[in-house]
């Protein structure tokens, strides 16, 4: 087949296109920005040490964490004060017994062959801190709407936090999608990603 010169340049022009928004759908579905120190610091790591830190955290839509529980839960009171119990308790509790498991083994297994490990080891020389600023719990209707969460992951070390080797602040990642019927599988899904995403980096 022969192509004009014209065709050539639009073909060209086409594939350049293509090329940038692919490359712009990457970078925005990692959508971080490093707000201190340097990847290149984590190199020759192979073991840290995991807090997890949810305070001052906002959710979507309401201007505070209790502000959005006070709401939810007196919605439930109404038709069954148990499950308004239950919620309250749950939102706590699926942290320690969802999210940071998800986080943990999501993010050992996608190092396993670099043989990279997190998990609660407070002898470990540097710690991870995985800062929950901002959360979006989703919802389960006619189709699931997967949660998002932000958070600001910071490499110390351990015997001394002041000393930090990179903070990496991620916006809004968005839940690995999955049939999830309550609201803490879901928000452990966004915990799954951004284990993925840091440990992509």
């Amino acid at each position: 087949l022969e192509f004009s010169e014209k065709q050539i340049i639009l073909m060209k022009k086409t594939t350049a296109l293509v090329l940038l928004f692919i490359f712009t759908t990457i970078v925005n579905a990692q959508r971080f920005d490093i707000l201190s120190g340097k990847l290149e610091n984590l190199k020759e790591i192979s073991e840290y040490n995991v807090v997890f830190d949810y305070s001052d955290l906002e959710v979507n839509g309401f201007d505070s964490e209790q502000a959005y529980l006070k709401e939810k839960i007196e919605k439930r009171q109404h038709y069954d004060s148990k499950k308004a119990e239950k919620f309250e308790e749950s939102w706590y509790s699926d942290r320690e017994n969802k999210y940071e498991p998800k986080f943990i083994s999501y993010f050992n297994e996608q190092l396993q062959k670099e043989k990279v490990v997190v998990s609660r080891n407070t002898e470990a020389k540097y710690s991870m801190n995985v800062k929950t600023t901002w959360v979006y719990p989703g919802y389960e209707l006619a189709k699931v709407e997967p949660a998002k969460i932000s958070a600001i992951i910071t490499i110390v070390e351990t015997a001394n936090p002041s000393k930090i080797l990179v903070a990496i602040q991620f916006d809004k990642v968005i839940g690995i999608v999955k049939n999830y019927r309550q609201q803490g599988d879901r928000i452990s899904g966004a915990y799954e990603k951004l284990a993925k995403n840091f440990a992509m980096q």
